[in-house]
Formats: C-alpha cells, sequence, structure tokens
C-alpha cells in the first residue's frame, strides 16, 4: 500500500515538474494561470489533468483543440512516479530523507528535461537544490554517522558544495583550453554545487564521473549517426541529473570522504 502511495503521489509531483519543464524556460509564472494546454491554452478540466492517465484516454490530444499533446507528459509522471516508488523502497526508515531526496530527484528530471530541450540550467532549480542540500544534511546518511554532531555533516555539505563547484570550474577552465570550445558551461557548474550539498565531494566526483562516461557515449553515438561533428556540443545536464540520482541511492567508494 505503501508503495503504490509513493507511486501515486510520484505522478503528481511529476505533474507539477511538467509545469516547471514548461514555464520556467519562457520566464512564466509556475502559480498562474492553472493548467492548460499548450496549443489552444484553454483551462484544462480536473478529469482531464489527472496523471498518466488523462492522456492515455485522450490519446496524447487536447480534448478542445485536437492538437498533439507531448509525449513527454505521461513520461516525466511515470519517470517521478517509479523514482518515488524506487526511493521509498532505499530508505524506508528515514522519512524525513526519503522526502527530501524524492523532491530533489524530481528536480534533477526537470533539470534534465529543461537542459535537452533548451541547452539552459535555470538558476532557480540549481538554488533551491543547493538549500534543501544544506538544510536536509543533518539527517543525510552519506554526511554523518550516527553518533557524530548535526553540525559536521552540514559542513561536509558546505564542502561538497564548493568542491562541486571548483570540480566544475576547473573542468570548464581546462577543457575550454585544451578543446578550444565550451566544454561545461555555467549553469553546469552551479549544478555540480548543488550536487555537492547532497552527496559531499565524493557525491559531485561520482556524478562528474558518471556523466562524463555517459555523456562521452552519447556524444559518439550522435558523430556516428552524423547527427552532429565532432566539434559539436551537447547538453550536460542530463547526464549530471542522472548521476545526481544515482547518488541517492549509492555512492561509489572511491575513497574521497565524504
Amino acid at each position: 500500500m505503501a508503495l503504490l502511495a509513493s507511486f501515486i503521489l510520484g505522478s503528481l509531483y511529476g505533474s507539477f515538474l511538467n509545469v516547471l519543464i514548461w514555464r520556467l524556460p519562457r520566464e512564466e509564472s509556475i502559480v498562474a494561470p492553472g493548467s492548460r494546454c499548450p496549443l489552444c491554452l484553454n483551462p484544462l478540466a480536473f478529469y482531464d489533468n489527472v496523471p498518466i492517465v488523462s492522456w492515455l484516454w485522450l490519446r496524447g490530444r487536447c480534448r478542445r483543440c485536437s492538437g498533439s499533446i507531448s509525449a513527454r507528459y505521461p513520461l516525466v509522471e511515470s519517470a517521478t512516479a517509479v523514482l518515488f516508488a524506487a526511493l521509498w523502497s532505499r530508505w524506508p526508515k528515514s522519512p524525513l530523507w526519503m522526502g527530501a531526496v524524492c523532491a530533489a530527484a524530481g528536480l534533477f528530471i526537470a533539470v534534465a528535461c529543461i537542459d535537452a530541450e533548451h541547452r539552459i540550467i535555470p538558476d532557480e532549480i540549481s538554488l533551491a537544490l543547493l538549500l534543501l542540500g544544506l538544510l536536509v544534511s543533518p539527517v543525510n546518511p552519506f554526511l554523518r554517522a550516527a553518533s557524530a554532531p548535526w553540525y559536521l555533516a552540514v559542513l561536509w555539505s558546505l564542502w561538497g558544495a564548493f568542491f562541486g563547484f571548483l570540480a566544475g570550474w576547473a573542468v570548464a577552465a581546462i577543457g575550454e583550453r585544451i578543446f578550444k570550445k565550451e566544454a561545461m558551461g555555467g549553469g553546469d557548474v552551479k549544478l555540480l554545487a548543488a550536487i555537492g550539498a547532497w552527496g559531499g565531494a565524493l557525491g559531485a566526483f561520482d556524478a562528474l564521473f558518471i556523466g562524463s562516461f555517459w555523456g562521452a557515449l552519447y556524444g559518439m553515438w550522435l558523430i556516428r549517426r552524423r547527427l552532429i561533428d565532432r566539434r559539436g556540443a551537447i547538453p550536460f545536464g542530463p547526464f549530471l541529473s542522472a548521476g545526481a540520482i544515482f547518488n541517492f541511492f549509492y555512492l561509489v567508494p572511491w575513497g574521497l570522504w565524504p
């Protein structure tokens, strides 16, 4: 029952994430107006706004204008729902921490979608992730041992954020000098700092390593398919976000602490 409840809650949160994904890059309010068709702008009735189900029932079309609605909407809702259920299974005995990582994981999904489409990472999301990571650091099992004072976890979180920012800045500077083009944008650097606030220096390192690995594979696939040339750029936010979400389940023990 709890697993089903987490799935439903995740789908509802995913519906809100779709609002962020659509409106933040367009600098629109995420509060008003209410949910509406992105094509005809008519308000959606509550029965047309049920996560996952409404899109399937309407076969991906608006009830009023019959315009096609992107499959991204149910995919984001489904991914968030599955992620909520998985994180509940991973942290069943830490409700406060579980709730925090669920909220953060959803924001990382939003970052991935926005950066993939618009090549930007909104500062509002990066800052929210950074602040939330610092606030919940006293209950962060990756940063605080059971008998350690809470403020040490806050210090580890601050150090992780600084390490993430520094690592991102170094990669950006060195990459630009070597490849004569932007290797990592400012939004990526800020996002890596936010990741460090959650996973410490180790978490920032892991996310950077995982993101670089999968980003390189994706880039090689695009080059092989001749979709980009060797100097083409790809958004890095989705891959950093994937690494950050992986961190919520497990930190790879490379020997860095924490």
